[in-house]
């Protein structure tokens, strides 16, 4: 940590006895000026403790880094421990802290997403050539998933995203100094109320709902959270009710699997039907504030909800509960519920212990109804014109529909909506014009990073929840990456463990120790199979959230079903 305090060592004046006074007072020393500068960048913003996290991006985004001092009077005017302060900046990726002394670095900055889709798609030569192309004054980082695995490969030129990147496109917006995102056309406030909007919240609002007619519609039609757990909706809203009140909401749109993007599609497209589902969930479980936490690789969305939501209230919209929209910071591990809240509240994102669970203790501490962006998109839909017409969509057992985020060795990538339980190979032939020309099957992510990795010969498994874990993977949140005949199976279940090494919270052994020698295990020519297994399980049962639980799923997946790309010790 950097610091300017003393000595632990006592220091004491020439010929001075025990006990003497120091020189200065103990600890670090806040500098007037850059006091100065912090109080007019806060402005008359609130020092509460949960927006650290926001004052930090304020830091970040003014001076495109923060420096000790700022640091220092950050903690001073928010009168919260350095220490406290120090860690949390130092916990999130996007914030660069620097140490005592230590130099800014470039003005701008160029991320290169290296998860799977962007490496298939050439990420890695790209990482490799681009510091060369752009020289010293110019700043070349590899990124995680940027949420963008159709338009692979992608980089990032400050906050605006470049789709299918390469050398002259990124160099071009260097020297234009375009460092801004795009924000896409979408439909707003008066389109969508054009459409019907907001008539079901409004019935709620005037009491021609009741909370039993929105839960018993959502339980007729199936549908469950699409964030990667699949709990009933209708089932959560139920038990959040039961608890005694005040209760809050949070949103999460911190969609960080590799391969997923189907919440950027919605919320940059139509914002207002996610809004929507949003504030009937506020009104049906009585939450008296929702916090949207988004990714802060989706500027361009952030851009799009301030704007939107701004309108809200003088509609009469939200006069039920406060919304508030709170900037993630980098960190895969916040899209796990408890990690989201931790961060809400202006904290590093540690998963938290549980029982208790996040519906009985929440934000706050309070009862906490949690939802994903895509489950509040389809609130609407599904009162309006029925449960049974959403129920109705499903094939091989599934029901309703889902958003498949596809990316790959397809020849049409993107967000797909199909009927749940569709099959790989239905996914591929009918909705993605079939595989890339020049390409053969050879297997798949069924469920992001995460998910596993299943071969051609399992194709025709439905892709939904319960049918994937006798083959050791899950659909998770539904982001498909398609696999070829040209895949080494090896490079892609190390990428997706360097990706969990690199995203670990830190806070338990079994994750961050095990990721980690994971990874200098599959570096080898070499495998030693059960040294893998071993290790793999015990980050399956003794970590405490789902990122260690499930890491070594792709590890597992390539010595159960591509063990020709290995060379295995046993064998």
């Amino acid at each position: 940590m950097p610091t300017t305090m003393e000595s632990p060592r006592r220091r004491r004046h020439p010929g001075s006895g025990r006990g003497k006074a120091r020189r200065q007072p103990k600890g670090r020393q806040v500098d007037p000026a850059a006091l100065g500068e912090i109080r007019t960048l806060l402005g008359d913003r609130s020092r509460a403790r949960d927006l650290l996290i926001e004052h930090l991006h304020l830091i970040q985004d003014r001076w495109h880094c923060i420096s000790a001092p700022h640091l220092a009077a950050l903690a001073h005017e928010m009168r919260l421990p350095m220490a406290e302060v120090y860690e949390t900046a130092t916990f999130y990726a996007h914030f660069d802290v620097l140490a005592e002394d230590e130099a800014p670095p470039p003005a701008i900055t160029v991320r290169v997403c290296d998860s799977l889709s962007c490496e298939l798609a050439g990420a890695h030569d790209l990482l490799e050539s681009l510091p060369a192309v752009l020289g010293e004054h110019v700043r070349v980082l590899r990124a995680p998933c940027m949420g963008r695995c159709d338009t692979a490969p992608v980089a990032e030129v400050g906050h605006r995203h470049v789709d299918h990147a390469d050398e002259p496109a990124i160099r071009a917006l260097v020297e234009a100094g375009d460092l801004h995102p795009v924000i896409p056309e979408y439909r707003a406030l008066d389109a969508y109320e054009r459409d019907g909007g907001y008539t079901l919240l409004r019935a709620c609002l005037a009491g021609e709902h009741t909370f039993e007619d929105i839960a018993t519609k959502l339980d007729a039609a199936g549908l469950r959270g699409l964030g990667g757990a699949g709990f009933p909706t209708g089932r959560k809203w139920r038990i959040v009710r039961g608890y005694e009140g005040p209760r809050l909401m949070a949103v999460n749109a911190d969609e960080g699997e590799p391969g997923t993007f189907k919440d950027r599609y919605y919320l940059e497209h139509d914002p207002h039907r996610f809004l929507e589902g949003v504030l009937v969930a506020a009104w049906a479980v009585e939450a008296e504030a929702v916090y949207v936490y988004l990714r802060d690789e989706y500027p361009f969305i952030r851009d799009i909800l301030l704007r939107e939501l701004a309108k809200l209230g003088p509609a009469g919209l939200d006069t039920h509960t406060e919304l508030h929209l709170r900037r993630g910071a980098g960190a895969y591990i916040c899209g796990e519920e408890s990690s989201m809240i931790e961060s809400i509240e202006g904290k590093r994102g540690l998963p938290r212990h549980r029982p208790p669970y996040v519906a009985e203790v929440g934000v706050f501490g309070r009862p906490t109804l949690v939802q994903n962006v895509e489950t509040m998109y389809w609130v609407r839909d599904i009162v309006e014109k029925g449960p049974e017409w959403f129920a109705s969509h499903g094939r091989n057992g599934g029901k309703g529909l889902r958003s498949y985020s596809v990316s790959g060795r397809v020849k049409s990538p993107g967000v797909k909506l199909a009927p749940a339980g569709v099959t790989l190979r239905e996914l591929v032939d009918e909705f993605c014009g079939g595989m890339a020309p020049g390409h053969t099957l050879r297997g798949y992510l069924p469920g992001g990073a995460s998910g596993g990795i299943l071969p051609a010969s399992m194709a025709d498994l439905p892709l939904e929840f319960g049918k994937l874990e006798q083959h050791g993977c899950f659909v998770g949140s539904h982001a498909v990456v398609v696999l070829s005949d040209r895949d080494d199976m090896k490079a892609v279940a190390l990428n997706l463990m360097r990706f969990f090494e690199d995203e670990s919270c830190g806070q338990c052994t079994p994750c961050r120790v095990g990721t980690e020698k994971a990874v200098k295990l599959m570096e080898r020519d070499i495998w030693d199979e059960p040294l893998l297994v071993e290790l793999g399980r015990t980050m399956s049962d003794a970590s405490i959230c789902g990122l260690g639980q499930a890491a070594a799923n792709p590890l597992n997946s390539v010595m159960r079903y591509f063990r020709e790309d290995v060379r295995v010790q046993n064998d």
